[in-house]
């Protein structure tokens, strides 16, 4: 990806410093690529909302489409400062988000956990602001939650999984949970990437390390 040439400092910028934006959403597809639900809010009435950043977001959305029970995937930027940023400011580092993949499920047919597995397992959430050989804080890992029940999975989830990193040799776990802040949908061209590219880049890589939750 972008970010992974630009080699920025890993570090994130305050308000001040942080690139302006636009007061107007980046237009987005109206529908899934995959399955053709609709990607933007409002969603059919029982779904819920779990925004989860995990490296390149084109590789970390498939993971989550795949997963029976989600109903649609979207991905975008988040836990920053600038409104309605593009890509190329994400990757500038002066934007603070990093890259998220929203998903949005049926609670009666796959958990918040059975999710929060999927996220543990497909990278290494040890690494700060970087994920593999993508560098810079739109790659840090985070989980960005939309009631308290979801908070208390990926506390509980966090902590398990903490402790068998630890024993497989790996250092803290440096995953930023909190109350989802806004979500600003990427570019339409990122949506579903590897669907529509096959061969695409996918930096996505887990520990090998299980979860237990």
């Amino acid at each position: 990806m972008l970010g992974h040439f630009l080699r920025k400092p890993a570090t994130l910028p305050t308000p001040e410093e942080a690139l302006p934006g636009r007061s107007q959403p980046i237009p987005v597809p109206e529908q899934h690529h995959v399955n053709g639900h609709r990607l933007t809010a409002p969603y059919p009435p029982g779904l819920e909302v779990l925004d989860l950043g995990l490296g390149c977001f084109w590789g970390a959305e498939r993971k989550f489409w795949q997963v029976p029970g989600v109903w649609v995937t979207a991905v975008g930027y988040q836990g920053g400062h600038t409104p309605n940023p593009t890509y190329e400011e994400v990757c500038s580092g002066r934007t603070g988000h990093t890259e998220a993949v929203r998903v949005v499920y049926d609670p009666a047919m796959v958990t918040t956990e059975d999710l929060l597995r999927v996220f543990w397992e497909s990278h290494d959430p040890t690494q700060g602001m970087r994920q593999g050989n993508d560098v810079g804080t739109q790659y840090r890992s985070a989980v960005y939650t939309h009631s308290p029940a979801q908070k208390a999975a990926a506390e509980a989830t966090l902590a398990a999984y903490q402790e068998r990193l630890a024993q497989a040799g790996y250092g803290p776990v440096t995953t930023e949970i909190r109350e989802a802040p806004p979500f600003y949908f990427a570019e339409g061209y990122h949506q579903q990437y590897l669907a529509k590219n096959p061969n695409g880049y996918c930096g996505l890589g887990g520990t090998g390390v299980t979860c237990a939750a």
